[in-house]
């Protein structure tokens, strides 16, 4: 084990360090608005430096080039050990604040689910609320990617963390012909629609603080806000549309955005399947939803239930997880179809999580071969997905996917009902920690938060989100004997 573990501790110790520059926008905000917490961040930006540097240096004998399996190890441990030392200024600035809670939140701030344990948001220091709400804009392209796009010094072929790191299953084609390249080019178009973002905001009525942090919250879809009662906090169409329009994007193939840029043209987005399954699934959703609670009666006019439904939907179907208002109160079919939508709505290649838009297409597109070789048994058609022809093994994973996010689910939500939580709030729970989706139902509702959870609920909701964000399939495969075997 040992053998394969130091190496990869070797290059942990790096990327803490560089993990460490992410302290100065807190500090910058601290000393801006005076809050009296930059010392706080500072004496947590030397703890995660120091800590780096230590490692680096115990395990300086060790280093190698990694091989691709190391890839694996490499990148649930950063997400694990960077939620960990980004506990240390919440610790020091709230008080009583526990680790398991402090590790929750900042678990939930990097895998961008926007599930809180926390109360009196607007009353935090506004560089406790810039940490949280970077730590959503960090994970939502992914650390892992922005070390291989500016840290090529890590010594570690850069493929293999960009495949391990990047969300959807077919991860092989890049936009440019270097690895580094490709994830330069994924952050500037992430960077660039998220300073759009923040200039929207504030021209639709938000002050500069608040709008750089629902910005960073849309972008990553992380669903994070600087107020208890999100975004309802506002009660604002103008900023509700504008968040509508940055999730939706935020919920497409950045990949997408690049070659429509690059081009200078929408076709990009003609082209991609995936895209057009997204917008036409969340468009009709939308329209059947606030056709329904019109007709029974939750709202008097049908534009009242269409404003609330389509913010809600869009926000929970793209995994973001703001709220604008009370949905758990709505008939139970339409937040439950919400949930369903957090599943596998989202484009491989966004800041979203669940299934993929991608894996669902590959699956309807299987099942119904399968039924076509009832009729015929002897019929051979490729399976595609839009015009690209999908190989059999890239099918056969996706099936594999399915099997081990289904029983995930479901293993992880009979813990929760077995310590005490009733089926619905804990189903929801999991189902919102592994989408990344941020609230759930019932106890976990967008009118409550996660604080009520014991430390072992809260414990299993962090495994949902961090097996959720990395794929299921890159935190198991560490699971099996053969990894560990030279």
């Amino acid at each position: 084990m040992l053998f394969r573990l130091l190496p990869v501790l070797h290059i942990l110790g790096m990327m803490l360090m560089f993990f460490s520059i992410t302290y100065l926008m807190p500090i910058a905000a601290s000393l801006a608005y005076a809050d009296g917490t930059w010392i706080d961040f500072a004496d947590a930006m030397g703890i995660a430096f120091g800590t780096g540097g230590l490692m680096w240096l115990a395990t300086l004998r060790h280093k190698r080039e990694l091989k691709p399996r190391d890839g694996f190890l490499l990148v649930t441990l950063a997400w694990v050990l960077m939620a960990s030392i980004a506990t240390v200024p919440l610790m020091m600035a709230i008080d009583g604040l526990s680790f398991t809670d402090a590790f929750f939140e900042t678990m939930s701030g990097l895998t961008t689910t926007g599930a809180t344990v926390l109360t009196g948001l607007e009353k935090l220091p506004p560089a406790v609320n810039i940490w949280r709400h970077e730590l959503n804009w960090l994970g939502g392209m992914g650390i892992i990617v922005l070390a291989v796009a500016i840290l090529p010094l890590l010594g570690v072929g850069g493929m293999q963390l960009f495949k391990a790191e990047t969300p959807g299953p077919m991860k092989d084609s890049k936009l440019t012909p270097r690895i580094a390249g490709t994830a330069k080019a994924l952050w500037l178009v992430y960077f660039g629609i998220t300073v759009a973002c923040i200039a929207s905001l504030r021209i639709a009525g938000m002050n500069w603080l608040d709008a750089i942090c629902h910005a960073f919250a849309a972008l990553s879809l992380g669903g994070f806000s600087t107020y208890d009662a999100s975004v309802g906090h506002f009660d604002s169409p103008a900023i509700e549309a504008v968040l509508i329009v940055f999730m939706m994007l935020a919920a497409l193939n950045f990949a997408t955005h690049f070659l429509a840029w690059r081009g200078r043209s929408l076709s990009a987005y003609r082209r991609d399947a995936e895209a057009k399954a997204v917008v036409a699934l969340v468009t009709s959703s939308i329209l059947v939803c606030a056709l329904y609670l019109w007709i029974v009666g939750t709202y008097p006019h049908f534009l009242t239930s269409l404003r609330h439904v389509a913010f809600n939907l869009v926000s929970i179907a793209t995994d973001c997880g703001f709220a604008s208002v009370d949905y758990d109160k709505w008939p139970i079919f339409v937040p439950l179809w919400m949930l369903f939508l957090s599943c596998a709505t989202v484009s491989s290649g966004s800041t979203g999580g669940g299934i993929k838009m991608v894996r669902t297409l590959i699956l309807f597109q299987q099942a119904l071969l399968e039924l076509k070789r009832l009729i015929h048994p002897a019929l051979v058609a490729p399976i595609r997905v839009g015009a690209t022809p999908v190989p059999r093994e890239i099918a056969a994973a996706v099936l594999g996917f399915l099997f081990l996010y289904a029983f995930t689910v479901a293993e992880l939500s009979f813990f929760l009902m077995a310590s005490g939580m009733d089926f619905i709030s804990a189903f929801t729970a999991i189902v919102a920690c592994i989408n990344n989706a941020g609230p759930g139902l019932n106890a976990v509702g967008p009118a409550q938060n996660y604080q009520s959870l014991t430390d072992f609920q809260t414990w299993i909701c962090c495994l949902a989100m961090l097996v959720g964000r990395l794929e299921v399939l890159t935190v198991f495969v560490l699971l099996t004997p053969a990894f560990w075997r030279k």
